[in-house]
């Protein structure tokens, strides 16, 4: 079993692409917001950045969810994974391979998804904290999201399965 864990931003399209590409490829959908605890949801929703400290108990939820996940089958998990403390903290917890997949686009194109949604805690304001942290990682698939979804979704079924071909 394999772990796909597409990281980015607010905005990158982590949960919309994540479920496209899990049903195409008949993988599990884990969303990671489904782990946070009420109190990081609170924080957020108020403006509040997330410490280290506050992602902490989220990722050993998230990745507690990722090991006893059902069916057993890889993975494709929505996760902003934003910096190396908490990639860190889901390799060493997550009892399989783990891959990092990397959604990004220029700061103008995420605020202007971020304003069209209104159901979701994060808001459009908080992305410019989330650009603060994100620390890019060196090992890490980069998918450029500016394009249109069937693209993006394309370029992810295309590299879980260079990924999976490979391990």
């Amino acid at each position: 079993m394999t772990a796909f864990v597409l990281m980015g931003v607010a905005g990158s399209g982590k949960s919309t692409v994540g479920r496209r590409v899990a049903a195409e490829l008949a993988l599990t959908f884990i969303e990671g917001d489904d782990f946070h605890p009420q109190s990081n949801v609170q924080k957020m929703a108020g403006g509040m950045p997330l410490t280290n400290e506050d992602r902490a108990p989220w990722i050993e939820a998230l990745a507690k969810g990722i090991n006893t996940r059902e069916p057993k089958r890889d993975a494709v998990v929505a996760c902003s994974a934003l910096n190396r403390f908490v990639r860190d903290l889901l390799q060493e917890r997550i009892a399989e391979p783990t891959h990092f997949i990397l959604l990004s686009a220029d700061a103008s194109i995420l605020q202007e998804r971020l304003s069209q949604r209104s159901q979701h805690f994060m808001k459009a304001g908080m992305l410019h904290s989330q650009l603060d942290a994100l620390e890019w990682p060196k090992d890490a698939i980069v998918i450029d999201v500016a394009r249109p979804i069937d693209a993006v979704c394309v370029d992810v079924v295309n590299a879980v399965l260079r990924t999976t071909t490979h391990s």
